[in-house]
């Protein structure tokens, strides 16, 4: 059966916003899953009353909206669609493997993110080197996990590549932003080769969010946070 075809009989909807690394995350799994689906682009200054009534908890996205049923939170998501559309699988069948995958893309998103988002982009001062320092530290335990593999996942894109895969595109902005290098060849080889592998990719490639506009959100989302403005 025409794997195409058969997904067009279904309805599939996922709630994002354009800039949202989380969103990103399910797009590039249902299109590396060869699955039709509808966006809806959302707003999260002015939310629409269906974002409201599919995660009322969080009131956020993505949402994933399959044949009526609503899923929130994007690695339960993830697993969702690796459950639901069986090629391309983003999890392996070994348990150990598959409990190692969900490991990481936890620990990209507890760690690594917050680290560098919350203790890079938006501090400074002292706190900025604390926050670097922690970085650094999480970055070397990526560089481990992926020293001798093409990705987290083997030889092809997995869970935790998705989940990671914002460290391909984001980490740059931020780089520019502060003024500083967390990811380079000497430091981390490894993970500066599977950043490259994973940006290149066909589908990651084609998906990414415009760099400038992320450029002016960031640095609105910084002088924010250090109160030197307003939120844009």
């Amino acid at each position: 059966m025409d794997e195409r075809k058969y997904n067009m009989a279904e309805e599939v909807k996922v709630f994002s916003t354009w800039a949202s690394p989380f969103a990103l995350r399910v797009i590039w799994a249902l299109k590396l899953k060869g699955v039709e689906f509808d966006t809806v682009h959302e707003d999260l200054i002015n939310k629409s009353p269906l974002l409201l009534q599919y995660n009322p908890i969080h009131k956020k996205v993505p949402v994933l909206v399959h044949d009526g049923k609503v899923i929130c939170e994007s690695l339960v998501i993830l697993e969702y669609i690796d459950e639901t559309w069986k090629q391309n699988p983003l999890l392996p069948e070994d348990p150990h493997q598959k409990a190692n995958a969900r490991f990481w893309a936890k620990f990209g998103d507890d760690k690594v993110m917050q680290s560098i988002g919350g203790g890079v982009l938006l501090k400074e001062g002292k706190e900025q080197e604390e926050g670097f320092a922690a970085s650094m530290e999480h970055l070397k335990y990526l560089e481990d996990e992926i020293r001798g593999k093409k990705f987290f996942g083997g030889e092809t894109i997995g869970l935790a590549d998705i989940a990671l895969g914002w460290l391909a595109h984001y980490l740059d902005i931020v780089e520019e932003i502060v003024g500083l290098r967390l990811i380079d060849q000497e430091k981390f080889p490894s993970l500066a080769a599977w950043k490259q592998e994973f940006a290149n990719a066909p589908i990651i490639r084609e998906n990414w969010p415009d760099r400038d506009k992320l450029v002016t959100k960031y640095v609105a989302m910084r002088e924010a946070n250090l109160g030197k403005g307003t939120p844009k």
